[in-house]
């Protein structure tokens, strides 16, 4: 089964040392069920320094599982869970469990 968050979306977590923070996915690593999220996880590597990095340290968010965290209600602001359902012209869209508006 496919993942429900998918890139764009904003994203609460729910679990961990980063817990409460927002975001927006940047990346979706289906086959590890992770994802990164800009500015939760943020890990810091040395590396030697060079002519545009002269510290020779850099950041980035490091990918975290996708059950910690929650896709942003987009009615309340709130954390929801993912459903789906079925247009009348039979595409697929997903709806926050907690609102019943469309995601998409």
């Amino acid at each position: 089964m496919g993942m429900k968050i998918r890139r764009g979306d904003t994203v609460v977590v729910i679990s961990g040392k980063e817990k409460g923070k927002r975001g927006e996915v940047e990346r979706v690593i289906p086959k590890k069920n992770r994802v990164v999220v800009t500015g939760v996880n943020v890990r810091t590597r040395h590396a030697r320094p060079t002519q545009q990095n002269q510290e020779g340290l850099f950041t980035f968010a490091a990918p975290m599982d996708a059950s910690n965290v929650m896709l942003v209600d987009p009615d309340s602001g709130d954390p929801t869970r993912v459903g789906y359902r079925f247009t009348d012209s039979g595409q697929k869209v997903r709806v926050a469990k907690r609102s019943g508006k469309d995601v998409d």
